[in-house]
């Protein structure tokens, strides 16, 4: 064994877990095991706990090191932690001197037993640049991630990212297209942009470009690019560039993930968002005007601090009202350290219920969406052998095997609840 990897989270983790592959080998490091944590979640931390007790019992020869999300919010925790040789930061871990002055430690057995020893852990405020590696390929995947975004200058009362993440930094335009032209001739079909905060995108470059002339600027000079996607945004900051690439670009994808959290104004307003309940209407009933076709996802929170039934049947309510299609639920998780997590709190048990009833309504709306995808052709980009996705994210069952990384014409001739089944 070389260098291994485990990401936990989000697509930017994904992204970046392979700048930390390639730097980490190029380092000279060797039987490592390299943890890329997320914090957003107090389960997303234990999780990680859980995969680093599981990594030592299984290769107790290997070094491990502990990064990401919630390495840089609580590096005690995992510096506390005897199974773990090295705690790098989220500004670290992209840094070849970081990963050679680790592999130098570890050659010289001089990594340290101390907890405080074990961390390389910067004031990630201070972080002024974003995606300093050029990512050449992604071992195992279809479809490339390409960030353009990170950091956060919002301060939700619930996230606890922006002081693992840092300050909003974005990449340079001509980097972006660039990256998304090399990864087409290296054969991707399609391509992800992902950040932290992505319709945040261009506010700290020279004449603040937005998502939207982005998105519009790698469709026009990678015509060979087949599929555009973007993976979450906020819908308060879609701009009329981008919007407009929906309506008239077919190889945007029509699938808008959107960061919505709940859907009573008064939740919204002691989250902190930047929207409120009327808002989401309004965008996804413009966005449906432009592209009819479109399929929206979101993320709710349920179980929010002060959060009442009636409050939550808004949420609820939310998912018919926006026509959502692919929910991702969040119990709420205090994070230590936000404003939220002062807040009074709603029993843990209500929020579970809350959150399988959220669930429950959101497996109800995908079954309406197969329903209507039966007997409809798709354009199906092959993930694994068996399996695919469609424009609209959604995953097809092939009845047929088929060679990854192609994108085939098929007609859906039923689904199983989850899945649609290709004839």
């Amino acid at each position: 064994m070389t260098v291994e990897v485990m990401t936990f989270g989000c697509r930017l983790n994904a992204y970046e877990s392979e700048a930390i592959r390639r730097e980490a080998q190029a380092a000279g490091l060797a039987d490592t095991v390299v943890v890329n944590t997320c914090a957003v979640t107090a389960e997303a931390v234990r999780q990680a706990r859980q995969a680093i007790r599981k990594v030592a019992r299984e290769r107790p020869d290997a070094r491990i090191v502990v990064t990401g999300c919630a390495a840089q919010t609580e590096p005690a925790t995992f510096a506390g932690m005897s199974e773990v040789d090295r705690v790098l930061g989220n500004d670290e871990k992209l840094k070849s001197t970081a990963w050679h002055d680790t592999q130098r430690a570890f050659a010289a057995h001089d990594f340290g037993v101390a907890a405080e020893e074990k961390i390389v852990v910067n004031d990630i405020m201070a972080a002024k640049e974003t995606a300093p590696h050029l990512i050449d390929g992604f071992e195992g995947r279809t479809r490339a991630i390409v960030q353009v975004q990170n950091g956060c200058d919002h301060r939700c009362t619930f996230c606890i990212i922006p002081y693992g993440r840092g300050p909003s930094r974005s990449v340079p335009m001509g980097e972006v297209v660039a990256q998304a032209r090399m990864l087409v001739e290296r054969g991707y079909r399609e391509i992800v942009l992902t950040g932290v905060d992505l319709t945040s995108y261009g506010e700290n470059l020279p004449g603040a470009p937005r998502l939207g002339a982005l998105v519009k600027s790698i469709l026009k000079h990678v015509p060979e690019l087949p599929r555009l996607r973007l993976s979450s945004i906020d819908s308060i900051e879609a701009d009329r560039d981008l919007l407009d690439a929906l309506a008239s670009e077919p190889r945007l994808m029509p699938h808008l993930h959107l960061s919505l959290q709940a859907g009573d104004d008064l939740i919204l307003k002691r989250m902190k968002r930047r929207h409120l309940r009327a808002d989401a209407i309004a965008f996804c009933e413009e966005a449906r005007r432009l592209r009819p076709d479109i399929v929206f996802g979101a993320d709710i929170i349920a179980g929010f601090p002060t959060e009442t039934e009636a409050m939550f049947a808004r949420s609820l309510d939310l998912v018919d009202d926006c026509g959502l299609t692919h929910l991702h639920v969040f119990p709420f998780s205090s994070r230590p350290g936000t404003p939220a997590a002062r807040m009074p709190q709603v029993a843990r048990d209500v929020v579970k219920e809350r959150a399988r009833r959220l669930r429950d309504k959101g497996a109800e709306a995908l079954k309406r969406h197969l329903d209507r995808e039966v007997g409809a052709r798709r354009s199906v980009l092959v993930e694994t052998h068996e399996m695919g996705r469609t424009e609209y994210f959604t995953p097809v069952r092939l009845k047929a095997a088929a060679e990854a990384g192609i994108i085939l014409d098929v007609r859906m001739a039923g689904h199983d609840g989850r899945s649609l089944l290709a004839a």
